[in-house]
């Protein structure tokens, strides 16, 4: 295979799922890794690959934030495991907090009849999909909504948080890295993040292996203000490492 169509391959799975990795791409092609970073390389100078630790993204992620529902349509087998995972983080009684993302609304789905649980959230889908649940204590964070992302920022949300405490928050996040920590496109977005993270105790990020090794605009934790990491096993080799060695528990699904 020419270097170009191998290239032309790389740029369409890339759009297709989000990311490639270095080490997933060089066995499929039969070629070595640095051969895929020559490819990343010469993609990433025309414009339409940026390169990450371990493989690269395309541009398109960096500029344009998806819809809750675009989100929700992709990565959809390897969230269901994270959410199965994340069950067992969930507490028997008490309050719990749910950060508005495609990931944490399946786990509002699956939390179970038996636990009787406070959930708090700022998350309209999750806020509609808890209704009916007799075993919830629903709290709803107000303020204004996002339309892309369907959940509530601002002062509101902010001030309620400032008397809120639970025992665990579930976060969502658009990036996570070493190197910058967890990480979103929309700063009112972050400061939301932010306060849910200090209103915790326990701390677990619900996160597919497509956000790792990424960075957006606005930082809103740092790795050691998390008690546990979820993701699946698509994760590039040595990430889990390098995430636990920060702090946290990570878990791959």
């Amino acid at each position: 295979m020419y270097a170009e169509e191998r290239q032309r391959l790389i740029l369409e799975r890339a759009r297709r799922e989000g990311r490639v990795d270095v080490a997933r791409l060089a066995a499929e092609y039969g070629v070595t890794y640095e051969t895929i970073r020559r490819d990343l390389t010469a993609l990433e100078r025309h414009a339409v690959l940026r390169r990450v630790h371990g493989g690269a993204i395309p541009v398109e992620r960096l500029a344009f934030e998806p819809t809750l529902s675009q989100r929700d349509t992709v990565m959809t087998q390897e969230k269901d495991r994270i959410v199965k995972a994340a069950l067992a983080e969930l507490p028997q009684e008490g309050a719990i907090l749910l950060d508005a993302g495609s990931t944490t609304g399946r786990l509002a789905e699956q939390i179970p009849a038996d636990r009787e649980l406070t959930v708090v959230t700022n998350s309209a889908p999750i806020a509609l999909a808890l209704v009916p649940r007799a075993n919830i204590n629903l709290m709803m964070l107000g303020g204004r909504l996002r339309t892309r992302t369907q959940a509530t920022v601002d002062a509101w949300a902010l001030r309620a948080l400032e008397e809120t405490y639970v025992d665990v928050a579930f976060m969502a996040t658009n990036g996570v890295s070493v190197e910058r920590g967890l990480t979103t496109p929309d700063p009112a977005e972050a400061q939301v993040k932010r306060a849910m993270i200090g209103a915790a105790r326990r701390v677990v990020l619900l996160a597919d292996h497509t956000k790792v090794g990424n960075d957006h605009f606005a930082r809103f934790a740092t790795l050691d203000e998390v008690s546990c990491v979820i993701t699946d096993t698509g994760l590039a080799d040595g990430l889990a490492q390098e995430l636990a060695a920060v702090g946290p528990r990570v878990t791959t699904v």
